[in-house]
């Protein structure tokens, strides 16, 4: 009870207070990135949408300023064309003082496959999207942060996928791997600079990644709606720099490390077996 008061309930000073008035939100247009704008919006944040579809970020963008009442700015990017995006997107972001970014962006198989069955292309993709798009934005905004002495605040999304190896979804999960590890390094060597870095691991989310089970996609207590899973993953923010972003995914994290390393892939062989068919 004392990490739900700490972590979901205690009081903190307004995050507008503390990262400035903008915020930059990656795959903002679906899911848990567009839920995080809209929260972040009913905040008090102007919001710069980045996504990869122009006609959605338009109307995601109407949505929010209708609603909140603040200030919207939309850059349109695909991070699965790889380098040759940055420097135009870099450019974009420029023209706003961003303190606070979600880098959530990413993409998963359509269906749990076996990983040698994925065309070259989509593995690409994957890696493109899951982790190299991170990685640039993360440093991007050390940078300009750095130099303009400003404490701001980084929020990469992961998945609790990143500490279990799972079979039929080895390549996701191997990215989300290497998400946990290069955030965890990354808290370390900004901590001087006054810089926020949270890893948020969420468990299944009920958004279009689990458009593969009916099961998963109708949801229940352990798999919370997207703008149910943000409200509670938004208080954490300036309290804890790890953590799955929401209470019953925390207990079940916690369960689920009680049982003994060389049966957790077993078990998450039966279940992604059982995702396929249902």
């Amino acid at each position: 009870m004392l990490l739900f008061y700490y972590e979901y309930v205690k009081r903190k000073t307004p995050l507008t207070e503390k990262f400035g008035k903008w915020a930059a939100i990656k795959g903002s247009t679906d899911g848990i990135g567009k839920e995080y704008a809209k929260e972040l919006a009913r905040l008090g944040f102007n919001v710069v949408l980045v996504a990869r579809n122009e006609s959605k970020l338009e109307t995601v963008a109407k949505e929010i300023e209708n609603q909140f009442g603040v200030e919207v700015f939309t850059i349109q990017a695909d991070f699965s064309h790889g380098p040759k995006i940055y420097p135009s997107l870099f450019e974009e972001l420029s023209k706003k003082p961003i303190g606070l970014l979600v880098n959530n962006v990413g993409m998963a198989t359509e269906n749990p496959d076996l990983m040698w069955s994925l065309p070259s292309e989509y593995l690409w993709n994957m890696n493109y999207v899951n982790m190299a798009a991170a990685t640039e934005l993360c440093l991007h905004f050390v940078r300009v942060w750095q130099k303009n002495d400003t404490k701001g605040c980084i929020v990469n999304v992961s998945s609790c996928l990143e500490s279990y190896p799972t079979p039929y979804g080895g390549i996701y999960s191997a990215t989300k791997a290497y998400m946990r590890n290069f955030t965890l390094t990354l808290q370390h060597e900004v901590r001087p600079l006054g810089i926020t870095v949270q890893l948020l691991s969420p468990f299944f989310v009920s958004t279009k990644l689990v458009d593969f089970s009916t099961w998963l996609r109708r949801g229940n207590l352990f798999v919370p709606a997207a703008d149910v899973y943000v409200r509670d993953a938004i208080r954490t923010l300036g309290k804890v720099n790890v953590t799955t972003g929401y209470f019953w995914h925390t207990i079940n994290d916690m369960f689920f490390r009680l049982v003994p390393y060389n049966h957790r892939s077993k078990l998450l062989e039966l279940f992604g077996k059982c995702l396929v068919y249902n």
